[in-house]
């Protein structure tokens, strides 16, 4: 689309709309959470340099274990004295009702404690301050995991050591890939049945296609977990029933068989260092296989800090019964790194990207007109309405002092907000900091209107920043396209606006939560990315914001889309808006693409070209939230916003007008298409992967066929580690390249016996309409008698056609 734009008198509006050849998009949205039971005015810890400071996060597929690892880092650190349990609904970071019921994470959780902590463990080791968030790893919140993603500086992907490497892991590490986020991986669950940490590694060689290199190795007798051993060191580091303190560990001893398993694992592991680490490759030559443990851990850290993802650390345990745990805190310690110690930032200023420094050094101009600068500068990935504080803003700092009480220019809504109190949580305590320094991680709160993928600014003076400073933004979120929703009504006028507020207020929490509201019919309509998300969406604005509504089913968000071009036509926008007069007018033609653009023909323009910009794009925005064919929002469009202030600018006018007569051109144009019959019907096709018995397989992939319209595209035996069957990066990892300790379970026939009587399980991964699988889980359990997982995940959008698109209208 392209639109032309004038105001005063009466003016027209001409415009042409043009079908979408192609598209492609992606997402980052991302949560965190606050809880808090007790507050303090003092600072939680004394002041620590940026060097000291770790950002890291949990990720991992649903039920691997990362909540429990979290609870227990807690407890080890001091800032629990109990750790919780998700069965017994006492962590600290599930505390949503439906968490704990359902037993999952939802939103993301932030918190922060000290390791190692005063007086325990070693004693020599400089206590660090450990950011942690805690990401869900159901597929549905897949965009709180990547919203969380570029604010850290490492992360800990956890697997279960029963299951492997699964489909959601897959995902959330290549998210972690994208943004070259250094990571370390920790096997989980070794304590349980069928638990194999041979399988395991060979999963993260082939499915995450980086070489694992094995830091530390399970100790097992009689087929029962007795700890950990690192391989580095070649001394235990973690033991079953212990608080793994240094004085209890230093007297162990391994059996010959561990030891000599740990001596062929470290020179495998300094064999990997040496091919991609010069400088241990030339202590190697001096040293030979006895370099100190020292060097190799700097080698670790210097390889790993690429963030490709080439060499993968893999640690042992089990995090329900706090094995492994401690190690696993030293590594965050030693080898992931601090905020110092990542790529410069890069930030978006208008169109372009620019590195922060750049954006930071005040001009030449801007020190002879003593222009205000930037003096801080942080991101928000996280808002969440507190019962007691109501809303928290959760923010990291990239540059630069954030201080309470100071105005902090939102660089999005472009507007000044002013935090009352900045806080830091650590499990139950709700500590209230004077500011935050420079890579540090904290809640604001007194903020009336930020939202998730903000940027604040601190500036030199209470004025508002120069132009070139004023649409600074670090990683503004891309919000991922609906694919279900829910209509509900209010139950009077009094609820109406209750249920408006708590919209408002969930839409702030979370970005990918969309509402619009029918003015002829006064229903609400709320878009999510799935059924679950829509379910706690609802458990949500019932119990915490006391919404009351009637709420109806859970159904496919299809989309409108055009099919051919339109002729030009012209509209007219000449009313009082608000009490003001003014007249606007544009001409609009569509291209390819899925995104507005605005344009200013001509330089030295009489009016602020960013605020004239965002007025034009919400009013598109507005119009193309419902097509004319069957009120679904219009998809696959570039709106191109032409304004040529030397034949359209006459006078100054509302925000108001500008957005309204875009709104109303756009809708003209839509509704022309709509009496050529050229908009047509999108529906969104999902990417799914069933896990299930072999049994059952084949009805299953028959029934995704023939009577849903899917098509199956691989499948796969979870339990051939073939070595060309899952490789998915530039270089295939051979599974013969893959150093793996054998199980114990592969020198003891019982147990060897044991195995071979377990399911053999399938992965079928096959593109099917959201609309044939919505409710499936239902439909796989009767046919696999509940042995099965179910994972979906946007694909693309298709048209409809036939008796389907007969069946919609």
């Amino acid at each position: 689309m392209s639109l032309f734009a004038a105001i005063r008198g009466t003016q027209a509006i001409c415009y042409r709309l043009t079908p979408l050849k192609a598209f492609s998009s992606g997402f980052i949205a991302s949560q965190s959470r606050s809880r808090g039971v007790a507050t303090s005015t003092s600072p939680a810890r004394p002041e620590s340099p940026t060097r000291y400071i770790r950002n890291i996060g949990i990720i991992a597929h649903v039920d691997a274990g990362k909540t429990t690892t979290t609870e227990q880092m807690l407890y080890n650190s001091g800032a629990l004295r109990h750790a919780g349990n998700v069965d017994h609904g006492d962590t600290v970071t599930d505390f949503l009702p439906m968490e704990r019921q359902r037993g999952i994470t939802i939103q993301s959780a932030a918190i922060t404690f000290n390791w190692p902590k005063p007086g325990a463990h070693d004693s020599n080791q400089q206590p660090h301050i450990i950011n942690l968030i805690d990401t869900p790893g159901h597929v549905d919140f897949r965009f709180e995991v990547e919203r969380c993603m570029p604010i850290l500086d490492g992360a800990v992907c956890v697997i279960d050591g029963v299951e492997g490497v699964e489909a959601h892991t897959e995902r959330v590490w290549s998210s972690a890939r994208e943004f070259k986020i250094p990571r370390l991986i920790f096997v989980n669950k070794l304590d349980r049945e069928g638990a194999s940490y041979k399988k395991s590694i060979q999963d993260i060689g082939l499915k995450l296609n980086g070489m694992p290199l094995v830091c530390q190795i399970p100790w097992r007798e009689d087929d029962t977990m007795k700890g950990v051993v690192d391989v580095i060191t070649g001394r235990v580091v973690s033991l079953a029933g212990t608080t793994d303190s240094l004085e209890q560990l230093s007297e162990i001893a391994v059996d010959s068989f561990i030891k000599d398993e740990i001596e062929r694992a470290r020179e495998r592991l300094i064999e990997l260092l040496c091919e991609r680490d010069d400088e241990l490759l030339e202590l190697w030559t001096d040293h030979g296989k006895d370099l100190p443990s020292e060097a190799i851990k700097k080698s670790i850290r210097r390889v790993l800090s690429s963030g490709d993802g080439s060499l993968i650390p893999v640690f042992a345990g089990s995090s329900l019964k706090n094995i492994g745990v401690v190690s696993l805190l030293n590594a965050v310690n030693d080898y992931l790194p601090s905020p110092l110690d990542r790529p410069e930032l890069e930030v978006r200023n208008g169109e372009e990207t620019q590195p922060l420094s750049q954006i930071l050094k005040p001009s030449r101009i801007s020190k002879e007109h003593k222009q205000p600068h930037v003096e801080a500068l942080a991101s928000v990935f996280k808002v969440v309405d507190d019962s007691r504080r109501d809303m928290l803003t959760w923010v990291r700092v990239y540059h630069g002092i954030l201080k309470k009480n100071t105005p902090l220019w939102n660089a999005n809504l472009q507007c000044f907000e002013r935090p009352l109190n900045i806080m830091q949580i650590s499990a139950s305590q709700t500590v209230e900091v004077p500011y935050l320094a420079p890579g540090q991680i904290g809640a604001l709160t007194g903020l009336k209107t930020a939202r998730t993928g903000d940027t604040l600014m601190v500036m030199t003076t209470n004025k508002a920043p120069p132009p070139e400073l004023s649409h600074v933004q670090v990683r503004p979120p891309e919000i991922p396209p609906a694919v279900a929703f829910i209509v509900l009504d209010a139950t009077s006028l009094t609820g109406a606006k209750i249920l408006e507020t708590a919209l408002e207020n969930a839409s702030r929490e979370d970005p990918s939560l969309r509402w619009s509201k029918d003015e002829k019919t006064e229903q609400y309509t709320l878009s999510g990315m799935g059924t679950l998300h829509l379910e706690i969406a609802r458990d949500r604005l019932e119990n915490h914001y006391k919404a009351e509504a009637i709420w109806g089913k859970i159904v496919v968000d299809y989309k409108e889309s055009l099919s051919m071009q339109t002729p030009p036509t012209r509209a007219i926008f000449d009313r009082t808006v608000a009490g003001n007069t003014g007249t606007a007018a544009f001409l609009l033609y569509e291209r390819d693409g899925n995104f507005i653009r605005v344009e200013f023909p001509g330089k030295n323009h009489p009016f602020d070209v960013d605020m004239t910009r965002q007025h034009l794009v919400n009013g598109a925005i507005a119009a193309l939230a419902r097509g004319p064919r069957r009120g679904s929002p219009i998809y696959k469009c570039l709106v191109t916003l032409t304004y040529d202030s030397a034949t359209d600018y006459f006078g100054t006018v509302s925000g108001a007008h500008l957005s309204s007569a875009a709104k109303k051109a756009v809708k003209d144009a839509l509704a022309t298409a709509q009496q050529q019959n050229s908009i047509t019907i999108l529906e969104p096709v999902m990417s799914v992967t069933i896990i299930c018995p072999e049994s059952a397989a084949g009805a299953i992939q028959h029934d995704l066929h023939s009577a849903r319209g899917g098509q199956v595209l691989e499948v796969r035996d979870l339990q051939d580690t073939s070595a060309n069957n899952a490789a998915t990066g530039d270089a295939e990892i051979n599974i013969n390249d893959i150093y793996a300790p054998p199980d114990s379970y592969e020198f003891q026939k019982s147990l060897r016996e044991t195995r071979k009587g377990r399911l053999r399980m399938l992965q079928i991964t096959a593109q099917v309409p959201l609309a044939e699988v919505l409710d499936y889980d239902g439909v796989l359990r009767s046919k696999t008698s509940g042995h099965h997982s179910l994972t979906m995940a946007l694909d693309t959008f298709e048209r409809v056609t036939g008796p389907r698109e007969k069946a919609l209208l």
